[in-house]
């Protein structure tokens, strides 16, 4: 069938439709090019669009924040000798935590040379699970168990991401993890944002370095938590001496409002199996 169109009216195979004339210019295959492209093609193209990037490159590469994801960086200290009682105390917060609907990912660590001394990372996928999780019978729980055999309040910290970066391969037992307190004032409150981006931009192309992420509390904009993985003692040692480590320091030091607060740790593994499905995606767990 050929389809023309007239000045003021459509004209299939040579007969006037005289009542579309005001119809607008018949469409034609070849206007429309792309209805000719089978929708399984479509399909394959853009998933190939999404597959692409993953699989270039070797270093960490940074995200553009997800607004709405929410962390809270928590610390507590237990009596040394209650250290079983307070794993025993974090297994099942965890565990359940893990079934709630928003629940992203949880590290529990411990501080190298002081043993009670627990660090727990939690990330969550918007405030909105993360208030939820925060009135749940097992948060209020877990702070219960541990009131007796702390040595310091629950201290919880409520962050969103001002740079994180993809996840990369699962650290050894030989990975050291580094959690580091910044505060600024003046007009470090201006720069800090920035100096902070750009350390964990050149610190992610470091060999060993397995994370290097930078929260911004919620409530107070000039304080920031560094959150990092390092393979070994060797890459964390190798990064203290690089030179945009070294000029990040002295940068830093005339705004900050307090002296960096940096603490090292070893992951805590609440079970082998366990530990596997904590770093799977959360639609693959059993």
């Amino acid at each position: 069938m050929n389809v023309r169109p007239t000045a003021d009216a459509d004209v299939v195979d040579g007969q006037e439709d005289s009542g579309r004339k005001d119809s607008p210019v018949a469409k034609t295959a070849d206007s429309e090019p792309w209805k000719r492209v089978p929708l399984c093609r479509l399909a394959h193209f853009l998933l190939g669009l999404v597959i692409l990037p993953s699989s270039l490159g070797g270093h960490i590469h940074a995200q553009a924040p997800a607004d709405a994801a929410r962390y809270a960086v928590s610390y507590v200290e237990v009596m040394p000798s209650a250290r079983a009682a307070a794993l025993a105390a974090f297994k099942p917060y965890r565990d359940t935590s893990r079934r709630e609907d928003g629940y992203v990912r949880f590290d529990l660590l411990e501080q190298v040379g002081r043993p009670g001394h627990f660090a727990i990372v939690e990330l969550w996928k918007d405030q909105k699970a993360f208030d939820a999780h925060g009135m749940a019978a097992h948060a209020k729980q877990l702070r219960d168990r541990l009131q007796s055999i702390r040595l310091s309040d629950y201290d919880q910290r409520p962050y969103k991401a001002l740079t994180v970066a993809a996840a990369t391969a699962v650290g050894s037992g030989q990975a050291l993890h580094v959690v580091a307190h910044v505060d600024t004032v003046g007009g470090g409150q201006t720069d800090a944002p920035g100096l902070l981006t750009r350390l964990a931009e050149a610190s992610r192309t470091e060999q060993g370095c397995l994370r290097f992420d930078v929260l911004q509390h919620t409530m107070r904009a000039n304080h920031f938590t560094v959150i990092e993985i390092w393979s070994s003692r060797k890459a964390l040692d190798a990064h203290a001496a690089a030179p945009h480590t070294r000029q990040y320091r002295d940068t830093l030091q005339p705004m900050s409002g307090s002296p960096l607060d940096e603490r090292l740790y070893k992951s805590v593994e609440l079970g082998a199996r366990e530990a596997l499905l904590e770093r799977a995606p959360r639609d693959q767990q059993s």
